[in-house]
């Protein structure tokens, strides 16, 4: 035998080797090292043999506390040996000792002439295991998967087919509401960290059977489980294809929150503007889907993520369509000033105490100049000393404790403004703005879009102590054009102005009625726009032919 035939025998020898070592029973204490991967376990199928199943799961979940193996018998005159496998804390105990043990271990002594290894599968899917949720597994990954999921494997000796079982059972927080997206008028329901309880309430609110939701596993560590929502005949088959294109490209260790997923997914990771939402309600999720949007839904984690978005989405609050829509456009109108506000009223002081004097009216021009006499530092840097102690106190309280978070955030403010006055570090006026800027960025709907906000307004304000109004102006044409050139799942993120769409427009600039309101987005819903019928509008009943008007009077012409 030649040298070179004897290397590739030396080579493919310690693979068989270590493949026959998986599958033979391990009679050794010393704990197993391996690790194993879940594209490796999908090639070992289900053996017929009870032990090697056993011993094969033991190997891998040997070191696990948590891992529950029973094993039990069927009631057949030959004493057929069976097992489940199940993790303690994730399973429902008394679901499985009345749906799972009890009938195989007492009701199959009833039926035991008719069992043999032929059907013996089959009845006990048929006649004996009374669950719901029941599947068969062929592949070692598969029940691996299932028993980290919180389901129960039932395997039976003789059988090369495992059967899982859905009877989790592990704690869960109660629905309760969004603290982060508060509304006056709307529901008070928000998300949990359990999956199967968002999709529940999903499905309460679109009772469609085109309402899809396709699950995915992302993570060689976690194999974390994802759904993709949509609704079938609304979303455009493109988009739902994107959407899981991004996604299965996705392979890395863990997926622990949807944060993850949204960094992964998103147009324009550099962007300070969010391109995915993330919302913990409901109705904005069932809204979006309706719209022909894409949900995309985490296990672990109470913020869904809807894609695509754009701009005014982000500034639209499912209030607006709870209120009358004259108060909804008064309220949106409000929004868009604070929004402004939060952006370019620092700058705009800068700007103007700065280089611009002469467009102050005289008197209160006088007044400025009395507040800042004292003060030893330029408008730019009072202002920056000002915003960066007002972030700072904002991020406390959202740090501390709520029951003192709230109180240390004002009395901090009043102390160190009040403070900051009487030593003459900062004039009034700069309090009040600052102050008036801090007002305005909380009026956002969504908390993604004030962060934009305030990281630009730093860099407004720079510029606006460097070059005056014509720094203000070079920083909004800019912000303009970076916003008309992003795009979030293949849609312009300033639609439906730019690219303009009349149309949309009723849900944006103001809120129409919704009788008024009858085609979707045209930039999310290009296979069916048409949202309800018209002639919806109300109108008072009129008086029918014959019958008397007020006063008991009576038309001759309807006699």
């Amino acid at each position: 035998m030649s040298p070179r035939i004897k290397k590739l025998i030396g080579k493919l020898m310690p693979k068989a080797k270590k493949r026959e070592d998986f599958a033979r029973p391990n009679n050794q204490t010393e704990p197993d090292r391996r690790v194993y991967r879940n594209e490796d376990l999908a090639k070992i199928t289900v053996s017929s043999s009870l032990s090697v199943n056993l011993d094969r799961l033991k190997r891998i979940f040997g070191q696990n506390a948590d891992i529950i193996f029973r094993q039990f018998r069927l009631g057949l005159a030959e004493q057929t040996e069976a097992a489940i496998i199940h993790i303690e804390s994730m399973c429902d105990k008394a679901l499985i000792n009345s749906d799972v043990l009890k009938p195989m271990m007492l009701f199959s002594q009833e039926v035991g002439c008719q069992l043999n290894q032929h059907n013996l599968l089959k009845l006990v899917k048929d006649f004996i295991v009374t669950s719901t949720d029941l599947q068969e597994a062929r592949t070692l990954a598969e029940l691996v998967n299932a028993i980290l999921y919180g389901k129960v494997v039932i395997l039976i000796d003789g059988q090369d087919t495992a059967l899982i079982l859905g009877l989790q059972g592990w704690s869960t927080r109660n629905i309760t509401e969004p603290t982060s997206e508060t509304v006056v008028r709307g529901t008070r329901e928000g998300f949990v960290e359990t999956l199967s309880t968002n999709l529940s309430l999903i499905r309460r609110r679109i009772q469609s059977p085109n309402l899809v939701f396709e699950r995915l596993n992302i993570g060689r560590v976690t194999s974390t489980p994802v759904m993709i929502s949509y609704i079938k005949g609304i979303t455009s088959p493109d988009l739902v294809a994107e959407v899981k294109r991004r996604l299965q490209r996705i392979d890395l260790d863990a997926i622990i929150e949807s944060g993850t997923l949204e960094e992964l997914i998103e147009d324009a990771p550099f962007s300070p503007f969010p391109t995915v939402l993330h919302t913990e309600r409901p109705d904005i999720v069932a809204s979006a889907l309706i719209e022909g949007r894409v949900a995309i839904l985490t296990e672990g984690t109470p913020f869904v993520l809807v894609v695509p978005t754009n701009f005014f989405f982000l500034l639209q609050s499912p209030e607006d369509y709870s209120t009358r829509f004259v108060y909804a456009t008064v309220i949106r109108w409000l929004r868009y000033l604070g929004m402004f506000t939060a952006l370019l009223l620092p700058s705009l002081y800068i700007a103007v105490t700065t280089f611009h004097q002469e467009m102050i009216p005289t008197r209160l021009l006088l007044s400025i100049a009395a507040a800042r006499e004292g003060v030893p530092f330029p408008a730019l840097l009072e202002a920056l000393i000002m915003e960066l102690a007002f972030e700072a106190i904002r991020e406390a309280g959202i740090r501390l404790p709520r029951q003192v978070g709230q109180a240390v955030s004002i009395v901090g403010a009043l102390v160190l403004g009040q403070a900051a006055i009487q030593a003459s570090i900062v004039s009034p006026l700069m309090v009040i703005v600052v102050a008036l800027t801090g007002i305005a960025s909380f009026m956002m709907p969504i908390f993604t879009i004030s962060f934009p906000l305030r990281l630009m307004r730093f860099g407004f304000m720079l510029l606006a102590g460097v070059l005056g109004l014509f720094g203000i102006i070079i920083a909004f044409l800019a912000v303009l054009i970076h916003l008309a050139g992003l795009r979030s799942f293949g849609v312009p993120y300033l639609a439906p102005l730019a690219p303009l769409h009349g149309s949309d427009l009723k849900d944006v600039l103001v809120r129409a009625p919704t009788w008024a309101m009858n085609r979707r987005p045209t930039e999310t819903a290009k296979t069916n726009q048409q949202r309800q019928v018209s002639g919806l509008k109300p109108s008072p009943a009129q008086p029918n032919k014959g019958q008397p008007r007020k006063g008991g009077q009576t038309n001759k012409n309807d006699q």
